[in-house]
């Protein structure tokens, strides 16, 4: 066992601890960044001058009548941009434009003593444009050409001699709605400046270090002249991993420029029609089995919506592109991937980071060809499942695949499926008006920046001369967790109870450079360095207990506040003593630790490496039961097994894996995202932009049975005391939900039929699926069909440019 995962006696990791923070969230004193206006005083309030147009130029902009309405203090423009005036790492997203590229694309800012002076003052001001003609759906920008951004491809083996070579070929296209983040908390900045220039933001921000470069850029000013504060966030969800930054610098220029504190914040309306969503999708495909159903070759090409920027399209469509295989072992591959730019949103990360979505097609392909291949899903998905020895497409060898078909097996005996499905088919038989569904699926994920150089962390540990402790981290607290974790790891490394830890807010001051609390790598990343900087500060007291107990400083052990030695006639010390010896011995009692993850290696002009540092693994059965004449349905029961390691904090990743499981629900059934896409004055607009019209999960949606197991003998080598991620790999869970959908739907028609069912699969959707089911001559999965082979990548268009590259642009630029 390596050092970074071996645990000591009776750790503090490993324990069922409730959230550092949950009483304070369900009293209410849990403070968020918008609170803290109530404790800062002449606060100015920004409010958006939003046009309404999907795309337009701006011709003139009137703001003197803004000027006139009481308790308007200024009008911030273009003009008013000391440094750059842009808001993006590619330099696409200006921050004051001069170009509507979406229908409520913020042109100007008014800056008021209240709100509603502020909202009047925006009201007040005259937006001359000139309509450009625009493009609202994937569909129409495929049509146009319209693509931004690299066009990588994932290619393993000889896809045509594959396709060539296999018993049956089936070919189809699928298109799927992205997702809004719809966290509690709006986006929401509060900045300031001090008697020396230093501008201080607190953000609600999953990327701190990131925020600060942006607001540093846009006043002309080096990043050391800007600190980023982030006390916690009301959920995130990747949605605050890259749009905070522009608020956060309007917010910032509004200080800087009146001196007076400048609070923004976006109600629900702004912030669902101003802030990007998860990246729908278009796929067309082709597919071989053998006859006996073992995938043989996939032939594709993803189209994601990327909107009007760039913002993360590259990296998320790199990950959608390196998650098609889902946990299935596919010989010849060939996955083209690119952006489509379209007059919506700039869309961007969501929990999965595109890996749901690349997974989402797979999982379709599987559930639309099984019934052709007359094969029950559930056999024709373990039929396919990765096995020792093999590697994913782009190369990266699958480590204890052994561990999903265990998952696989245990689900299938804890939740009685064989016995169910007999009764399901039972039940489908003597009802004819209702249907139920029974499925299985798995989950492979890969866990790490997929971009190298972001898979580092720095943590600052100080003990002080009582003996508490405290602990400072570039992770951000979302409710996720985190910090409960991060607590706990530091106090299972100096031996001390956990009450004696606290954890410090997330500052870029404390701790600089660091990455963005994503891609599920924050407590693998943060634990490895907070680990790191307790260890330095244990080996130090190790010397100085070594003395008091007369042991060799080896043999010191630390453990629930005491140090003792291994020998049996050691009487143990407290640690406050040791603590205590050490200062009067003039001995460090502070550190900086510092993490790397180790293995990684990722070309992104090839699109071939070892991305990730391992996978996690799940499996869930869910059943559902369908209304014949509506649609709507009700999710009966969910078994899950899911691993997540050597769990670090049990309760706490039993509450990710719902949590995250409910989230994917309610993106494929659920939640569905509408754009007039219609002709009219209204052209662009998101028609769902309030909890009125967008649809989220609720009690109603929970399964009435919701079991979840961690799966058991699971330690990961090289993580964090042996743990796994948890944040985004339970959300692709919720696939059994959908294929369920799909096989009570098919119920409704002879058997062996298959429907094409759309995502999200909302009641509505079902009905159409039924009643395909019923006419199921109208299917859309062709067989052997070559007429509709996915498109090549434009010869001309750039390969996705490496990450680095584009850091390095944007800080040459700076």
């Amino acid at each position: 066992m390596s050092a970074l995962s071996e645990r000591p006696t009776d750790p503090v990791v490993g324990r069922a601890v409730p959230h550092e923070s949950a009483a304070l969230h369900v009293t209410g004193e849990a403070l968020y960044t918008d609170d803290l206006v109530l404790r800062t005083k002449d606060v100015l309030h920004a409010h958006p001058v939003q046009v309404l147009h999907a795309h337009a130029r701006v011709t003139a902009l009137h703001t003197e009548a803004a000027l006139q309405v009481p308790g308007v203090v200024r009008v911030l423009t273009a003009a008013d941009v000391p440094g750059v005036n842009d808001a993006g790492v590619k330099h696409d997203e200006p921050l004051f434009p001069d170009e509507v590229m979406f229908y409520g694309h913020a042109v100007c800012w008014v800056l008021g003593d209240s709100l509603e002076a502020a909202r009047l003052g925006a009201a007040a001001i005259q937006a001359e444009v000139e309509p450009l003609p625009s493009l609202v759906s994937v569909r129409e920008a495929i049509d146009a050409g319209s693509f931004q951004g690299g066009q990588p491809t994932v290619e393993r083996g000889d896809v045509e001699a594959g396709l060539a070579g296999a018993a049956h070929v089936f070919s189809g296209e699928f298109e799927f709605a992205g997702q809004e983040h719809f966290y509690l908390e709006t986006h929401c900045a509060l900045a300031h400046v001090d008697e020396g220039g230093q501008v201080f933001v607190q953000s609600s921000t999953q990327h701190p270090s990131e925020t600060q470069e942006i607001v540093a850029h846009v006043l002309g000013l080096s990043n050391s002249e800007v600190t980023v504060q982030c006390l916690r966030m009301g959920g995130g969800f990747g949605g605050k991993e890259m749009q905070p930054h522009g608020l956060a610098a309007i917010a910032a220029l509004g200080a800087k420029l009146t001196g007076r504190p400048v609070r923004l914040r976006l109600n629900r309306t702004q912030d669902m029609t101003m802030t990007g969503k998860r990246h729908g999708f278009h796929a067309r495909w082709r597919v071989g089995f053998d006859a006996a159903g073992r995938l043989q070759a996939l032939d594709a090409t993803l189209t994601s919506d990327g909107g009007w920027s760039l913002d993360l399209s590259e990296p998320v469509l790199a990950r959608a592109l390196c998650h098609i295989d889902n946990a299935y072992w596919i010989p010849d591959v060939r996955v083209n991937g690119r952006i489509a730019k379209t007059n919506k949103t700039s869309q961007t990360a969501f929990r999965g980071f595109g890996g749901p979505q690349g997974m989402l097609v797979i999982e379709d392909i599987l559930g639309r060809c099984a019934p052709l291949l007359g094969q029950d899903a559930a056999t024709l998905r373990r039929r396919n499942l990765y096995s020792a020895g093999q590697t994913t497409p782009y190369g990266q060898p699958v480590r204890h695949p052994e561990r999903l078909a265990t998952a696989w097996q245990q689900v299938l005996d804890t939740s009685d499926f064989a016995a169910r499905t007999e009764e399901i088919a039972a039940f489908n038989d003597a009802h004819g008006d209702t249907k139920r569904g029974l499925a299985i699926t798995p989950v492979k994920f890969g866990v790490s920046f997929n971009f190298t150089a972001f898979n580092q962390a720095g943590a600052l540990v100080h003990v002080y001369k009582d003996g508490s402790v405290l602990v400072n981290h570039g992770g951000t607290e979302m409710g996720q967790g985190l910090h409960t974790k991060m607590l706990q790891v530091a106090a299972t490394t100096l031996g001390v109870p956990l009450h004696r830890v606290r954890l410090a807010p997330t500052r870029t001051d404390k701790v600089p450079n660091t990455s963005a609390t994503a891609a599920s790598s924050g407590a693998d990343l943060n634990g490895g360095a907070i680990k790191n900087a307790c260890e330095q500060i244990r080996e130090r007291l190790a010397q100085v207990a070594a003395e008091r107990l007369g042991v060799p400083p080896v043999d010191v052990r630390f453990g629930d506040g005491r140090v003792r030695g291994i020998s049996f006639a050691s009487e143990p010390v407290p640690w406050e003593e040791i603590v205590q010896l050490a200062y009067f011995q003039r001995v460090q009692l502070w550190a900086a630790g510092y993490y790397r993850t180790e293995g990684l290696h990722w070309d992104s002009t090839l699109m071939r490496g070892e991305p990730f540092k391992y996978f996690s693994y799940g499996v869930a059965a869910s059943e559902v039961e369908v209304d014949g004449f509506t649609g709507a349905y009700r999710v009966r029961r969910v078994d899950i097994v899911h691993d997540v390691g050597d769990s670090l904090s049990p309760l706490l990743d039993l509450g990710q894996i719902e949590g995250g499981f409910v989230q994917g629900a309610g993106w494929l059934t659920l939640e569905e995202l509408r754009w007039d896409e219609s002709d009219g004055i209204t052209r662009g607009r998101l028609a769902s932009s309030a909890a009125s019209t967008y649809k989220l999960p609720s009690f109603s949606e929970m399964p009435e049975v919701f079991n979840v197991t961690l799966l058991t003998n699971a330690t990961e080598e090289g993580a964090v005391y042996g743990s796994k991620a948890v944040g985004e790999p339970p959300l692709m869970l919720a696939f059994s939900v959908r294929e369920a959908l799909r096989q009570a739907a098919a119920a409704f028609g002879p058997v062996g039929v298959s429907v094409d069912l759309a995502s999200p699969a909302t009641p509505e959707a079902v009905f159409w699926a039924i009643e395909q089911a019923r006419c199921p001559e109208h299917g859309h999965v062709e067989e052997g069909a070559p007429g509709v082979e996915p498109e090549q990548p434009d010869a001309d268009a750039p390969l996705m440019e490496p990450y680095s590259e584009r850091v390095q642009h944007q800080l040459t630029q700076t």
